[in-house]
This record gives structure tokens, sequence and C-alpha cells, in this order.
């Protein structure tokens, strides 16, 4: 397969990641807004940072090296191997359960049980549904590996359209359960989602016609299972190895990326009132990165890691796949820097009224819109560093891997010192100061690495963040001119101020975006070609 093929299947993967993104993200939206108005922010606290903290712990854990690992590397692999390895997945996701768990119930605050009911069985609960969804771990490496793009959408739309649905249910009829409601949800989306992928690979294997027009390296449900022969040994050690390499560094990454909730969860620095408000208000403030860059990040990752040798410096590689890559990578870092951008600029006007129209006074005053305006910054940060990352982590080789976890414990250690320190300081603003400042450093780092890998080549992707003085200082008009509508026509000054100040961030996102699309001629063309058309590799030009 091509480097322009591979580029169409992942830019087909990641326009659909971002459908499915939105979707996801919205009815998370309304859903929250709906329970904020049958149920204790206690009790929010309680399940989006106690709970959701387990789960995505032992589920990051488990699976992330394994992920990383198995979908690096050339097409020409024994997958009965790379299969056998996908399954000590579950093994180890029982163990960090079980683990875990007794962390959650024996050494961390027990809520009071008239304030949050049934606490252990959302421990319980939510460690079992990860492992669960662990069970289905082969099957979506495997459709990842092929491109499955319609399988992921149904999929994963399917469990969480029907798990909100449960969701709002529960709370409407018995909002006395509470944590009772969260727990068999969530175990009820992780089952669904794993015999979704089940009923597809058995339909397909089971038609012999369909299996071989979908190429795939097994023929019938039996190959998915762990399978020992003598002529081979059981796993593909190199995998293994550079499992290990990526387990190392998902620790640590995984304390940077919760890390918050691992300050809030271990050292009491916030109430579960508090931690209710801190993380609704964080989900407001990640929506948009998560909605774009989360699936651009995981489908250019596949790409990156398809098209370029981890072993090999870029200048004895295949000049043409090296030439794509380059343009790609530029695109995206240019894509990332302008949505960053337009967040943070736009978000620092328009955070207290977005507040107060989600949540109300419990959110839109206090520390809440200050939140959000922090949180916008951290947006640009976290944009940058997810494509970075993501080609720096394709790219890297074992060696590299491995000394990249050395940086990544210092960032783990200075992260939670300063996230303990900061928000001791200043409240629950410090852990998003903390978390840009770990952010930098990161982005630093993988900007040297890029550096380093495109220096003795013509390509210079780092110029998709530059951009164009005209563009630059519209940005900056529109953040004088917003924050002047703010002062004098919002928040409290009635509806019709309200839309006056809508109209006018409306017309200055306009402008902005009218200017964008004159100015970077570059990225609109590659959005219109790779992006937004079906059979996007052929019309690269």
């Amino acid at each position: 397969m091509g480097s322009r093929e591979v580029l169409g299947q992942a830019a087909r993967l990641a326009s659909s990641g971002l459908l499915l993104q939105v979707l996801f993200r919205l009815i998370t939206f309304v859903l929250n807004a709906f329970i904020l108005r049958f149920l204790s922010k206690e009790i929010v606290g309680i399940v989006n940072v106690r709970l959701t903290l387990l789960y995505s712990t032992t589920i990051f854990l488990a699976r992330e090296a394994f992920r990383r690992a198995c979908l690096s590397g050339a097409a020409q692999r024994d997958w009965s191997q790379t299969l056998n390895l996908l399954w000590l997945t579950v093994p180890l996701g029982v163990f960090w359960s079980l683990f875990l768990g007794w962390v959650w119930l024996q050494l961390l605050e027990v809520p009071d049980p008239h304030v949050v009911p049934h606490y252990g069985t959302g421990v319980v609960v939510f460690g079992f549904s990860a492992v669960v969804e662990l069970l289905g771990e082969p099957f979506w490496v495997l459709a990842q590996a092929h491109m499955f793009v319609k399988l992921k959408v149904i999929a994963e739309s399917l469990s969480v359209i029907l798990k909100s649905v449960l969701t709002a249910l529960l709370v409407l009829w018995l909002p006395h359960w509470g944590l009772y409601i969260f727990s068999w949800a969530q175990l009820f989306y992780t089952t669904l989602l794993v015999l979704c992928y089940v009923i597809y690979f058995a339909k397909v294997l089971g038609s012999p016609e369909s299996a071989k027009q979908q190429a795939l390296p097994v023929s019938r449900m039996t190959d998915l299972l762990p399978s020992m022969t003598r002529s081979r040994a059981f796993v593909n050690w190199e995998e293994a190895k550079l499992t290990w390499s990526f387990f190392k560094q998902s620790f640590l990454k995984q304390i940077l990326t919760e890390g918050e909730r691992y300050v809030m969860t271990f050292l009491n620095v916030l109430n579960f009132g508090d931690q209710g408000v801190y993380d609704i208000v964080n989900n407001l403030g990640s929506l948009v990165a998560r909605l774009l860059f989360q699936p651009i990040e995981e489908s250019f990752y596949i790409f990156f890691a398809k098209v370029l040798e981890r072993e090999k410096d870029a200048t004895l590689q295949k000049q043409e796949d090296v030439a794509v890559a380059a343009v790609v990578l530029e695109s995206l870092l240019k894509l990332a820097l302008l949505t960053g951008l337009t967040i943070t600029v736009f978000g620092f006007a328009y955070s207290q009224l977005v507040l107060d129209i989600y949540g109300g006074a419990m959110l839109s005053s206090g520390s809440g819109p200050v939140l959000l305006r922090a949180y916008c910054l951290y947006v640009l940060l976290l944009a940058i560093n997810g494509v970075t990352e993501c080609f720096t982590f394709a790219a890297m080789s074992k060696a590299e891997v491995d000394r990249y976890n050395f940086t990544m414990l210092a960032l783990s250690s200075s992260f939670l010192m300063l996230s303990y320190v900061l928000t001791r300081w200043c409240g629950s603003v410090g852990f998003i100061l903390a978390n840009c400042f770990n952010m930098g450093i990161r982005i630093m780092q993988s900007l040297y690495f890029i550096y380093r890998y495109y220096r003795k080549s013509p390509h210079r992707p780092l110029d998709g963040l530059f951009l164009s003085p005209v563009l630059l200082g519209t940005f900056a008009l529109s953040g004088g001119i917003t924050a002047v509508s703010e002062v004098f026509l919002c928040c409290e000054r009635g509806w019709l101020a309200r839309l006056a100040h809508i109209a006018v961030g409306a017309l200055c996102l306009g402008v902005t975006l009218g200017t964008a699309f004159l100015t970077e001629t570059k990225l609109i063309h590659f959005l219109r070609t790779q992006l937004g058309v079906p059979r996007l590799a052929n019309k690269m030009t």
C-alpha cells in the first residue's frame, strides 16, 4: 500500500472520527446539562472524577502500549503472534482493576453514603466494565489496522447513544439510585461496544467472499483467539519489547493526561462538589479540542507509523513517503495552530456567557469563568502537542522511545508537585496552569525531534507554526473588539444585550475565518483534497 493511499485512508478515518466525536460530545454536553438539574454536584464529582479515573487508568495502563506497538510497523507480520500479544491486555486489565479497586475502596476517602450512595458498587462495576472492554481489544486493533471506518463509527455511536439514553431515563425516573445509574450504564456501554465488534467479524468471517474482499489475515473466528504452536514463539518479541517501551511511557503519560484528577483524588485539595464543578468546566474547555484533534491524532498516528520506518533516518527512507509525511505534518500543525488561536481569542470573551447558559449561576459565578478562560489558553497548547507527539511517537526508534521515558518521568514528577503548589496558591485554576507548563515542555521536546528528523532533508514541516502578519493582526483585533463587547453587553444586561454580544463575536469570527481562507491557501488546499473528498489520496498534488 503506497503512502498516498494510506494518507487517504487515514484522512477518511479522521473525518469520520471527527463526526463521531461531534456526536459523542454533543450528547454528553446535553446529558450533563440535564443531569445538573436532577443530581447533586457531589455525585457528578464522584462519577466524573473518581470513578472515571478508575476506569480510564485501568484501560490506559492495560492497552495503550499494546495499541501503539501493534499498530506500528510493516503490513507483513504474523498476525497470530500479534493477536496473542493483544490478548495479554485482559489479564493485565484484571490485575489493574483489582489493584486499583482496592486502592479506591481502602485507601481513598469514602464519600458520605447519605450524599453519594452506593460508592462501593460503583467502584466494582466501573473496574469490571474496564475488563469487559479489553475483551474487544484484538478486534479493535485488527479493525483499525485495516481502516474499517464504518465499523468504528457505528459501534461507538450506537454504544454512546444508547448509554446516554439509559442514563437520562434512570436519572429522570430513579434519581435516588445515585451511583447505580452511572455504574450500570457504563457496563452496558462497554458490553455493547465489544458485541458490535464481535458480531461484525463473525458476520464477515462467516462469508468467505466477504473476508477475502476485506483482505483480512484471519479466515475464521477461532483465528482471533490465542493460539500456540511449536513452530513459532507465542508472541513477536520485537513487538513485545516495543510494547514494554510504550508501557513505561504510557504510565507516565497517563499521569500527565489525568494528573489533576490524581491530585484531586489522592491529595484532597478540593471537595467533591468543587471537583464536580471543575470537571464540568474542564469538559467544556476541552470540548472542541477533543472533537477535532483526538480523531486527527489517532488517525494520522496510524498514517505516520505506516509510512515512516522507525529505525531509519529520513534520508535513508523512500523520499516520496518522507515528502508526503512532511506535507501532512505541516498542514496539521497549521490547522492545530489556527483552531487553538481561535478558541483562545474568542474563548476569553465568551466563557462567562457559555457557563451561564449551560449550568446557570452555579457555573457562571465564582471561579468558573476564570477556569474556562485559562483552559482556552491550554487548548492552544493541547492542539499543537497532539499533532507534534502524533508524529514523534510514530517516527521514534525504540531507543529514542526509551530515552523519552526519562523526560516523561521528570515531567510527571514536576507536574504533580506544581499542581499541588499552584492549587494551594490559586485554587483549581492551578491545575490548568500546571498543565500549560508541562504541555509547553512536551511541545518543545517534540519540536526538537521533528527539527532533527528533517534537518538533512529539504522539507521544513515546522513552517506550519508560522502565520501571516495579516492573520495575526486580525486575531488581535477580534480579541480586542470582543473583550470590549463583553464589558458593555454581557452578562447581566438582559438577553438582548447578550444576543448583541453574540452577534459581535459572530461577525469577528467570520472576518477571522475569511482572512485565514485568503492567506492560508496551502492549508485550504490540503483540507479540500485530503479531508473533504472521498478518494483523497488520488487527488493530492
